[in-house]
């Protein structure tokens, strides 16, 4: 059954539950869940739960009361946040409810505290949402009251009137409410009777009252029986055994100064610090005046905590004292003489809170890594403080450093949320070093400090950037396929894969071609190589971009520019372009015999495809027919005559001229010139012609004739030795066939039996050299080779050695088919 109040923006929701254990005892299990409309959507919810329950039980339906899906428990990685060392209640994300995990003592985790309860955090992340559970430990009657002493030892004076008070020791039971002591019981109650009063604190004051007079002389001892019982179920009880003896008279009890002392004390006071002092007042004298002080109807912890000296009366400190336990405590202090009467008196003791609880932090939710283009607001941890001191001891402010793009932002009671109110970049600070201080107000005031490291991930956020936006490289022309130019360098401040540069060649066309095919680059490393080999002739410089590209998502690029210029090296010589060197005919300056000194002959014109110092020419002259008769310039190649013609020099003059580049090394191209010393054209043609045409013909005819005598010189040897092989080869055939009685297999070698008329041996050929007046210009013929080789072979197989006889016969006659002759004419 569910119920719905709406009180502004708080609703309350209630559901009562009932469980039943595996005994069959019915328990009963209140739910009272209470949901927050806070501006991070959060709700409280409350159970009930019986100690000394088994591991697994079942404690509630957290899912089910806070109005949340099993799947947003999944989601959300729902779990439990404890302050305490020790954590009672698990959570079965599975289910949505909530199990015990561990044994609860309701006695050990509370005393006598009533309601025992404690509190745990339920966090959900994405979105982040808390919500506080309470659980209520219900008590079981699993204690059994028990006596401080298991007897009682009393001195009772015959004297004592009826009516008489005996204060009597109370017993204890750790269990409250009705599973506390509910009643004494005094037996056997002939002579005395017992009452029982209820304290302020919630304890009860025992005290057994005398109904008939004592006689020592007719019974000097009396044994009774005192019962403590619970109102739990089963009952539960326990006894403790009055022996009292009767003594003579002593008939004033001993008197307290005051019935209430109140004192203060600080807390962590040590141990034997005096609280505050009681007396008390007998009138008796001698030992029936002697007063003992004792504690007495007060709980272990108290007696563990204070003292009292017997004699004095001083009340002292005898253990650890901490407000944040007990701010309160009560004593019974008891005064006894010898003869067995006594007073009591009450001492409240108020403890002094200090600061000595340092403020804690709970780390509840926490992510140590940030992408740095998150907006500013997103939450990075989420942290609990606390200070269990009271009052301005207990309050305490959280802060961080100010030079931090993160901010505190408070959420609930105690709850803190870190987000970013700045942006980030990673290239700047990659990481942060959060100290998180938490200040109490106490005097003086106690810091804890906790520190959190958050890295900010990378974002491809920085495109990778040249050294340069332009370069300028030089290579050398006649470079070698593959040549290592120079390595471009592109830098990317992002970190990782955002951070891989790769690089790329923009393709374009240079002269004609394109640009992938003179040059390439390195994707990985940025190396620039030559793909061929360059030509400053053909290409002086190469201009082109190249891409640095990340491999981030989306990828980011940036462009160089490179201009690579090809250096210009002396690998071509000096062409001459005058006088032009022809093969077949002869080209020749005049120069008049009358010509005068410094007279221009001619001017010898070369160039270099070269460039720069490598195109730079130099004249000089080598060789000449009169050295001492002409001269060329050095940078013009003109040449002149230095002195004037004279009737002996020779007509026909021969000069060479070597031309040079002033390249290293240095190249050059030679050029001879043919000059004419004479004053008319006729007689300068017939001495240039003359002497060509003789001089070619005499070269040409020896080394024909040379030729032509190995040739015939050869071809006769190598003819004479083949006739005379074959004649002795074919004599001892004929002459192991005569004395054998086998039949003769006719035997023919190889390019005999021809019927073509190329025979068994090499040609022969006879020259004939015949030359006439002007035999230089008539041609050579070679006469056509006549050849008859006829074979007359009998198609039976006898007559064989006849055969080979006729054979012998024609290969000795000198008009053999197998001679060939030639003619030249």
């Amino acid at each position: 059954m569910k119920k719905d109040y709406r009180v502004s923006s708080v609703g309350f929701m209630m559901a009562q539950m009932w469980i039943t254990d595996l005994g069959g005892r019915g328990q009963s299990l209140f739910v009272i869940l209470c949901l927050f409309k806070l501006s991070s959507v959060t709700g409280q919810a409350r159970y009930s739960v019986p100690e000394e329950q088994a591991e697994g039980s079942f404690v509630g339906n957290i899912a089910r009361d806070l109005g949340l899906d099993v799947a947003r428990l999944l989601s959300g990685k729902a779990r439990i946040i404890t302050k305490e060392s020790r954590q009672y209640v698990d959570l079965n994300r599975d289910k949505g409810t909530l199990v015990i995990k561990e044994r609860i003592d309701r006695e050990e985790l509370c005393g006598k505290t009533t309601p025992c309860s404690f509190s745990f955090e339920v966090i959900l992340e994405n979105p982040i949402q808390l919500y506080r559970v309470t659980v209520e430990v219900i008590d079981v009657n699993d204690n059994t009251p028990s006596f401080p002493k298991e007897e009682i030892s009393l001195n009772i004076v015959e004297s004592v009137v009826s009516g008489t008070r005996f204060s009597l020791e109370s017993a204890y039971d750790p269990d409250v409410g009705i599973n506390d002591i509910q009643k004494y019981i005094l037996r056997p109650v002939g002579y005395f009777k017992l009452e029982v009063q209820s304290q302020p604190d919630g304890g009860k004051s025992i005290e057994m009252v005398l109904q008939n007079p004592l006689d020592r002389e007719k019974e000097e001892t009396h044994s009774l029986v005192l019962i403590a019982s619970d109102g739990g179920e089963p009952q539960r009880s326990g006894t403790v055994r009055i022996h009292i003896t009767v003594l003579d008279i002593n008939d004033n009890a001993p008197v307290c100064s005051q019935p209430v002392y109140k004192a203060e004390v600080r807390e962590n006071s040590p141990e034997g610090t005096v609280v505050t002092t009681v007396s008390a007042n007998d009138a008796d004298k001698g030992a029936n005046a002697e007063i003992k002080f004792s504690i007495a109807h007060v709980t272990r912890e108290v007696k563990q905590l204070f003292e009292v000296n017997d004699k004095t009366g001083d009340i002292t400190v005898a253990g650890k004292l901490d407000f944040e336990k007990s701010k309160t405590y009560q004593i019974n202090v008891k005064a006894s003489d010898q003869g067995g009467l006594s007073d009591t008196c009450k001492v409240t003791i108020q403890l002094i809170d200090e600061n000595d609880n340092v403020p804690t932090i709970q780390l509840m939710s926490f992510v140590n890594l940030i992408s740095e283009d998150s907006p500013p607001g997103t939450t990075i941890a989420v942290i609990n403080v606390d200070d269990v001191d009271s009052d301005g001891n207990g309050v305490v402010k959280c802060s961080m450093d100010s030079d931090m793009p993160f901010k505190i932002e408070s959420s609930l009671t105690g709850y803190y949320t870190i987000v970013n109110d700045n942006v980030l970049d990673r290239e700047s600070i990659p990481e942060y070093n959060i100290t998180i201080t938490v200040s109490d107000q106490g005097s003086p005031p106690l810091t804890r400090r906790k520190h959190i490291n958050v890295k900010v991930s990378d974002v491809n956020d920085n495109p990778p950037e040249f050294d340069q936006s332009e370069y300028s490289k030089t290579v050398p022309e006649n470079n070698s396929p593959g040549f290592s130019v120079f390595t471009l360098r592109a830098r990317d401040a992002d970190w990782g894969q955002n951070a891989r540069v790769s690089y790329f060649l923009e393709e374009k066309d240079i002269n004609g071609a394109a640009v992938s095919s003179l040059v390439s680059v390195n994707s990985e490393s940025g190396v620039i190589h030559a793909v061929r080999s360059f030509d400053f002739e053909q290409i002086k410089f190469l201009e082109f971009n190249v891409t640095a590209r990340d491999a981030g998502s989306p990828p980011l690029s940036s462009a160089a520019t490179v201009r690579l210029i090809v250096q210009d090296l002396n690998d071509n010589p000096p062409q001459v372009l005058y006088p032009v060197q022809t093969g077949g005919s002869l080209v020749a300056e005049m120069v008049p015999r009358s010509a005068d000194v410094g007279y221009l002959v001619t001017k010898v014109v070369a160039v270099d495809v070269d460039s720069g110092q490598n195109a730079w020419l130099s004249y000089k002259l080598q060789k000449a027919t009169e050295r001492a008769l002409f001269e060329v310039g050095l940078q013009n190649g003109e040449i002149r005559t230095i002195r004037g013609v004279t009737d002996k020099d020779a007509v026909k003059q021969r000069l060479t001229v070597i031309v040079e580049d002033n390249g290293q090394p240095s190249r050059s191209a030679t050029v001879i010139v043919n000059v004419a010393v004479a004053d008319s054209f006729p007689e300068v043609l017939s001495e240039f012609t003359d002497y060509t045409q003789d001089k070619d013909y005499n070269d040409n005819l020896t080394f024909y004739l040379v030729l032509a005598l190995a040739v015939v010189s050869f071809l006769f040897i190598t003819c004479l030795v083949v006739i005379i092989s074959v004649k002795i080869y074919r004599w001892r055939q004929s002459r192991v066939l005569y004395h054998s009685n086998l039949p003769v297999i006719p035997y023919y070698p190889p390019r005999y039996s021809d019927t073509l008329g190329t025979g068994t041996l090499q040609h022969v050929y006879n020259y004939e050299v015949c030359r006439t007046n002007d035999s230089r210009k008539s041609d050579c013929k070679f006469g056509t080779v006549g050849s008859q080789n006829v074979l007359i072979m009998d198609p039976s197989s006898t007559g064989t050695m006849q055969r080979i006889q006729s054979e012998k016969n024609i290969l000795d006659e000198p008009d053999s088919p197998l001679e060939v002759r030639a003619f030249i004419c």
